[in-house]
């Protein structure tokens, strides 16, 4: 095998610009600080521009990841933002009212209900989505409005501040040298790829975001696959909120998690997962939810102006969603290898075609209506 297909094999691959564009946002901090990719030990932690990048994309990976699913059943979810802030507002304000902060049965407890809170958000979601029938960018705005004035609710417009060490751990402990967030997310990462990878669930979720209505003719229960994905996203989205509250010791119902829902969608997308529904890849979405937090890092790294920082966001956001596109890479790089797997004309028609008709069978078809 020659490196010119060797190349385009590689390019080819979902995670491949993904992965150029985050590593192009690493090296360009390099000049602005000569140190980014050293990692030191102080007190037995680890320290570094690399370690935090991950520790405060945390909460952003595990919102994204919920919403991969929610993403591939054809839907969306607006909400989860609202749920950081009550998950996040609940807690503190139960913590906050103990004798003791520092009682693990407390603590426990108290997470208890803030992420009982975001399950009953995401029942909420699925039921008014599946069940009503409802478009779900208007069944999750509710939440995303309403919420949000109930975390304000629980706060008293107020700023709740807690001074509790085992809850402290959740968003801002180390643990075996590194952040106890970072182990919290590849928990979950793993137990999502797990299930939807070596048990039949991925698929189904895929089958109904693909043609729900067929998944329902051949026996799926679309309806139950979709109230679930919507009670994972939210209930990710209510781990996040544990984190973002826990880092800072505080819960704030009209900042925590403010937005948060737009920066998820964009890495969903930047992972490769269509809006329309079918595919996901949750490996994906992780890479993209990196790329948003290194960017974040990097816009104040290179000292861009904070009045343009959101303008200098979406220019970059909207580069890495173009270079993912294969019609856009055939049309302006032509038949050369950063074509990738579509070179000029040709390769613009055969992105733009849905199907090969020729290969098209009944069985295929069968088959394309199952998956």
């Amino acid at each position: 095998m020659t490196t010119t297909p060797r190349w385009r094999t590689l390019t080819r691959h979902h995670l491949f610009w993904p992965v150029a564009v985050l590593v192009v946002l690493l090296l360009v901090n390099v000049p602005f600080t000569p140190d980014f990719f050293s990692i030191k030990m102080t007190d037995g932690h680890l320290y570094g521009s690399l370690v935090s990048i991950v520790l405060f994309g945390s909460p952003l990976i595990l919102v994204a990841v919920g919403m991969t699913l929610v993403i591939a059943t054809g839907g969306i979810d607006l909400s989860v933002g609202a749920v950081v802030a009550i998950t996040g507002a609940l807690t503190c304000s139960y913590i906050s009212d103990q004798a003791d902060q520092d009682a693990l049965s407390g603590v426990l407890l108290a997470m208890g209900i803030g992420l009982a809170a975001a399950v009953v958000c995401g029942l909420w979601n699925g039921f008014l989505v599946a069940r009503m029938g409802i478009q779900p960018i208007i069944a999750t705005l509710i939440i995303m409005v309403a919420g949000r004035g109930v975390a304000q609710l629980i706060t008293d417009g107020q700023i709740i501040t807690v001074n509790s060490e085992p809850y402290k751990l959740i968003g801002g402990g180390y643990w075996l040298t590194l952040p106890f967030s970072i182990f919290v997310v590849a928990a979950v990462v793993a137990v999502t790829v797990a299930l939807t990878r070596r048990t039949a669930l991925g698929l189904l979720v895929e089958s109904v975001g693909g043609n729900a209505e067929a998944s329902r003719l051949v026996g799926i229960r679309s309806r139950r696959i979709k109230i679930m994905v919507y009670v994972f996203c939210a209930l990710c989205a209510g781990i996040a909120g544990l984190m973002i509250s826990s880092n800072t010791s505080a819960a704030d119902g009209n900042n925590a998690g403010l937005w948060i829902e737009l920066d998820a969608i964009l890495a969903v997308v930047i992972g490769g997962t269509s809006l329309l529904g079918g595919r996901f890849s949750i490996g994906g979405t992780v890479v993209g939810a990196l790329v948003i937090q290194t960017l974040t890092t990097t816009i104040y790294t290179i000292g861009v102006p904070t009045q343009t920082n959101l303008v200098f966001k979406a220019a970059v956001v909207i580069i890495v969603c173009l270079m993912q596109s294969p019609k856009f890479r055939a049309k302006v790089f032509g038949g050369g290898r950063f074509g990738g797997r579509f070179g000029g004309k040709r390769g613009a028609e055969q992105a733009a075609a849905p199907a090969d008709a020729a290969t098209t069978t009944p069985e295929t078809v069968r088959t394309m209506e199952v998956s």
